[in-house]
Order: structure tokens, then C-alpha cells, then sequence
């Protein structure tokens, strides 16, 4: 039995890897700013977590840490485990290591990963094939982001690009789903970030998966190359007879090698059609039959956070989304017309770093004038300093409409109560997570 220290222990990624080693007998312990439900429950299955970054906290003997690079440098707990000279290694580097003798399903992408690789992992592990699986997010069908399945030989991976972390995999079957421009904060431009994910695709062993049309050139790679999307009939495997119909989706599903028709999706968003043909493709590449597929995607439950559907009811529909980049709001957005074609839609934005709002304000007023009302909330900072002139305000005064409102998070329940909306949706990648329970005590018997 080891000692292992996990610094951000409360992240989505680092706390798949920490439930694998509390799994193989591991003493776990770890640091995080917030406590969260996710670190509750992992407190549940016996690891020991800090709020303070108070270096005596720290157990006396650690074998080994694990730190996420969204650690602030002046941490005082990484100061003092560095002088300590203990082995430490980034979270990539050790699910690297972990998968290195596996065959590694890793999906990579500036958007759409969680939900592919959440999509995969419950196809594969509801099949004979079986899978382990580390993942971007909470599964609904299983309600972990970890799974462990000792009998195969397959895991599936969500491939990080941010501060290149996915450059520590060696897949056998990749994904890339999206290249758009993001991180820019680590890449500097939108060239090296494509060059980036050009060395994860080198990585590949076997096969790899590309949207099809995506700005991205692997024409010399040599391997097994599939191109997917949701309608266009020069990929590999796309979507025809897309169908909505009482609130579930039904389409065929044309492949190189034939038509599977009829696949029913109870899952909304329109784009989750495209990953299901993404998961479909991976799944039937690695062994699983058609009538496992099928069972599994009509009843894939999707991830926390994506596309998550809170409450239903004729009055009132509210969904809570990761989306914190304008190509994911757009895609939101689409798809929530498409669902919800004669209802008032009102969005509630937190923004996810100052340079990413800073370097796509254009980008997002535009995307967010889609909705009909637009509720801002402040900035989250994350691991960045404020930047002088950028915050929500800033934002607000882009979006070229009149049912705009920027709030504190403390009055955003009161003014959605005055909005009076229809069908609510809740965006952003940082605390704005925290609040999604209080709105659905607020609205949830109305």
C-alpha cells in the first residue's frame, strides 16, 4: 500500500485517477479550495481531504503526488511537498502511465469529448466488450466518472488539450471532435493549438476518428483514418432520417459498410446526435454488437452538466450545460430551438476565465443574442488574475438586444423569478454549478 497526495484532488479528472488508486488499496489524500458534492462523496469512500492550503495539514509520509496544473504556483502546499523532494507528476502523466498497456480509447477535442467518451464507456461497458473508463464528467448511467472492468482491454479516455496534456497518451483508437481556437492562455495562437492536437494524432496506433470537414490536416498519418458527422454524405458515417418525435431522436446510421436503421437517442440536443454517431462507429470498431448499441444509446442518460436536463414539465424546462466557448453556445442553442421550437428561451452565462472573454467577446455577444432573454453573472476566474477592462459588464454591453441583464450570483434567483422564463438554461464551466441545485429548489414545484 502507497501514499499518494492529490493537489485539486476535487477536479473531475484528478478524482477519476484518485478513485483508481483508492480502489487498488491506496491511502488517498487531498487538497481542494471547495468542498463540492464530488468531494464529499470521495471523502464517502475513505480518502482524507483539506480545504486550507495549509502545508501542516500534510500526512507526514507521501510516496507519491498528483497535481493539476490549475494549482496556483504560490500554493503553499506545493511549496512545501516540493521541498520535501516526494515525486511529483501531473495528472496526465500518470493516466499516461496507467493506460499504456490497455488499449486506450482516447477522445480529444476543444468541444464534445465528455459526452463521446461518456457515450463510448456506457455502449462498451453495457456490452460484451466491457471497458474501464476515466472520464470528463459524472455519468448518469453509472454516477462516476471512474469505471474499472479488470476483464477487458479497453479504456476509454477523455484526451485533454489543455497545456497539452493528451501528448502523454498513446491511443489505440482517437478521436479529435472540434479544433476551434481555445486555450489561447497556453497556445498563444490557434496554429500551435491544430499543431497540438497534429502530435496526439501521431500518437495513434491503430485508428482515429475526425469530424469530417474539421480544419486539420492528417493526410500523411499512417493509419486506419474514419471521418463522422451528424449529415454530409462524404464522411465515413453520418446521420440520415433524423427524426423528433415525442421528445426522443430517431435517425439511420450509414456506415462503410452498411445502414443501420431506426437508432432512437432519449437524449436531447440536436449535436448529441453527432456523437452518438461517433460512439457508434468506435463502439462497432472495437467488437460490440448491434443490439447491444442499440439498447445502450436509447438508454444513454448523458453526463452531469451536459445537455442536463434538471426539470420537465409543460410550464418549465431547465437544463444545465458546460458550454463556455461561443461554438459550444451556438450548438446549445440550436439544438434547444430545434427541441423547443415555440418556446421563450432565457440563458444564464457565468464566463470562464479573463482572457478566454477577453479573446472571444465578439464571438460570444454574437452567439448569446440567439437567446431571447441573456442573464450574465461574474467572470469566473479560475487559475487567472483579473485583466484590466474585461468582466461580464464588458460582455453585457456587446450583446445588441433589450432583455439582457447582468446580477450578482446572490440576486440571480430573484431576477429569473421576475423573468418568468419558459425553458431555462444555465452555461459555464465554473461555480455556476453551485447555484444549479438552488434553482431547482426554486422552480422546482412552481
Amino acid at each position: 500500500m502507497k501514499t499518494y497526495y492529490f493537489l485539486g484532488i476535487g477536479g473531475i479528472g484528478m478524482s477519476a485517477i484518485a478513485r483508481y488508486f483508492n480502489e487498488m488499496g491506496n491511502k488517498i489524500y487531498g487538497y481542494d479550495r471547495t468542498q463540492t458534492e464530488l468531494t464529499l462523496q470521495l471523502e464517502k469512500e475513505g480518502m482524507i481531504i483539506t480545504y486550507t492550503d495549509d502545508a501542516s495539514s500534510l500526512p507526514k509520509d507521501i510516496d507519491m503526488v498528483v497535481y493539476t496544473p490549475a494549482i496556483p504556483k504560490e500554493s503553499s502546499i506545493l511549496y512545501n511537498l516540493k521541498k520535501r523532494n516526494i515525486p511529483i507528476q501531473k495528472r496526465s502523466q500518470i493516466l499516461g502511465e496507467i493506460t499504456k498497456d490497455k488499449k486506450c480509447i482516447a477522445i480529444a477535442g476543444t468541444h464534445g469529448k465528455t459526452t463521446c467518451s461518456n457515450m463510448i464507456a456506457h455502449i462498451l461497458h453495457s456490452s460484451s466488450v466491457g471497458c474501464s473508463a476515466f472520464l470528463g464528467g459524472i455519468s448518469k448511467n453509472f454516477n462516476s466518472n471512474y469505471l474499472m472492468n479488470k476483464n477487458s482491454e479497453y479504456v476509454v479516455v477523455e484526451a485533454d488539450e489543455y497545456d497539452r496534456s493528451f501528448l502523454w497518451l498513446n491511443p489505440t483508437i482517437s478521436a479529435i471532435t472540434a479544433v476551434d481556437a481555445d486555450h489561447l492562455d497556453v497556445y498563444g495562437t490557434k496554429e500551435e493549438l491544430k499543431e497540438s492536437f497534429i502530435e496526439f494524432a501521431k500518437k495513434t496506433k491503430e485508428v482515429i476518428f475526425v469530424k469530417d470537414k474539421i480544419d486539420i490536416d492528417l493526410e500523411e498519418l499512417d493509419l486506419q483514418k474514419y471521418t463522422y458527422t451528424i449529415r454530409g454524405i462524404d464522411a465515413d458515417f453520418y446521420a440520415i432520417n433524423i427524426r423528433n418525435y415525442k421528445g426522443s431522436y430517431y435517425f439511420d446510421l450509414r456506415t462503410p459498410d452498411k445502414i443501420y436503421y431506426d437508432i432512437c437517442l432519449n437524449y436531447g440536443g440536436l449535436h448529441n446526435i453527432e456523437n452518438s454517431v461517433l460512439a457508434i462507429a468506435i463502439s462497432l470498431i472495437c467488437g460490440a454488437k448491434e443490439d447491444e448499441i442499440r439498447k445502450a444509446i436509447s438508454s444513454f442518460s448523458g453526463a452531469q452538466r451536459r445537455f442536463d436536463l434538471r426539470i420537465k414539465r409543460d410550464s418549465f424546462i431547465y437544463i444545465d450545460d458546460y458550454a463556455h466557448h461561443p461554438n459550444e453556445i451556438k450548438a446549445l442553442v440550436e439544438s434547444l430551438r430545434h427541441q423547443y421550437p415555440n418556446k421563450k428561451l432565457t440563458g444564464v452565462f457565468q464566463p470562464h476565465l479573463y482572457s478566454r472573454t477577453r479573446d472571444f467577446a465578439d464571438e460570444f455577444a454574437q452567439e448569446l443574442e440567439k437567446l431571447d432573454q441573456v442573464v450574465l453573472i461574474d467572470i469566473y476566474p479560475a487559475r487567472e488574475e483579473p485583466i484590466a477592462g474585461v468582466n461580464s459588464k464588458m460582455l453585457l454591453h456587446k450583446i445588441d438586444k433589450m432583455d439582457k441583464y447582468y446580477t450578482t450570483k446572490e440576486g440571480l434567483l430573484d431576477l429569473l423569478e421576475a423573468l418568468y422564463p419558459e425553458v431555462l438554461v444555465t452555461m459555464g464551466a465554473g461555480d455556476i454549478s453551485n447555484i444549479v441545485p438552488l434553482i431547482e429548489e426554486k422552480f422546482r414545484d412552481e
